[in-house]
């Protein structure tokens, strides 16, 4: 039988990425917003304006989403998730990033 407890969503090494990520300052409550283009360009000026970021500022940003996506994405309403997949189209467009390029 283990040991371990249960801890909270927010003491997990995910929560704590999109809450003090080391590449980005992302603004908070970014992913709950209703607007994709607002999300987009959050996303976008947080990638573009950090210096500690490994990977270029279109890889960073859409990798943060993606990132949140996938580890909160079930538990998401479907409305707000239809909204994070239009940000990703947004975050393309933006980066003038073609899907199948």
């Amino acid at each position: 039988m283990s040991t371990k407890s249960k801890s909270s969503p927010s003491t997990h090494w995910s929560g704590r990425v999109t809450k003090e990520s080391n590449a980005l300052d992302l603004e908070e409550g970014v992913f709950t917003w209703a607007d994709p283009k607002k999300i987009a360009l959050s996303l976008k000026q947080s990638a573009d304006s950090s210096t500690r970021r490994k990977a270029p500022p279109f890889r960073s940003a859409m990798s943060m989403l993606v990132f949140y996506i996938n580890r909160v994405g079930r538990n998401l309403e479907k409305d707000q998730l239809r909204i994070l997949e239009q940000a990703k189209e947004e975050l393309r467009r933006l980066y003038e990033k073609s899907r199948h390029k």
